[in-house]
């Protein structure tokens, strides 16, 4: 049976420990063949700087030109995000020499690269919820309904951590398989958003 080099433990640590050391604003990918740990982290990067962006896109006291370079680092850093997805799962499947046969192995919906997203997500809800306890500007209300959702967020992730854990397991006895169906961003593709397809000829967009 082979073994996955993904701890569902060390995962939770790492995406924890990350939030509290200083990143760049941004960062070259690894390279295609790098391994399992660097394409984590850089998914887990991409999520950092995704909420970064979101909050500042919301602002009302900048200029217009100030949330268009939001929104569009949003869309590359969402861009990104998901290359990585794609590439943690690539990892994985190289571990498992290749998807179990199907006459064997049920088909998982989710693959575990999307199951890593959604803890790097709710890693960062963690940490932001917790930083709303420590502030002083607010009144018990809002200190009580802080608490109560952050309560609730550490359900979600162990909930979901058991759930990845469990995944893991039948995907290396061979009783569970997923598939890369590939993410196919048609916004960020000047050849099919109708859009860039109309800036690139000068003409009128191809209807969707």
């Amino acid at each position: 049976m082979p073994r996955l080099a993904l701890d569902i433990e060390q995962l939770r640590d790492f995406h924890d420990r990350a939030l509290h050391e200083p990143h760049p604003l941004d960062s070259p990918p690894p390279p295609m063949e790098a391994g399992l740990w660097a394409w984590i982290a850089r998914n887990h990067h991409c999520n950092t700087l995704l909420w970064d962006e979101e909050d500042q896109a919301r602002r009302r006291d900048v200029a217009d030109a100030e949330i268009v370079r939001c929104k569009r680092a949003i869309d590359r850093h969402n861009q990104a995000r998901n290359d990585a997805v794609e590439q943690i799962d690539l990892c994985l499947m190289d571990q498992l020499d290749g998807p179990a046969p199907e006459s064997r192995a049920r088909l998982h919906s989710e693959t575990p690269g999307a199951m890593v997203d959604r803890l790097s997500i709710l890693a960062l809800k963690l940490h932001h919820m917790g930083r709303q306890l420590q502030r002083d500007d607010v009144d018990d209300a809002h200190l009580a309904t802080c608490a109560a959702k952050l309560q609730r967020l550490q359900e979600q992730r162990a909930d979901l951590l058991a759930a990845l854990g469990a995944l893991l397991d039948e995907l290396a006895g061979g009783t569970a398989r997923f598939k890369l169906y590939r993410q196919f961003k048609m916004y960020n593709d000047p050849t099919l958003n109708p859009w860039l397809a109309r800036a690139a000829r000068g003409a009128q967009p191809v209807e969707p």
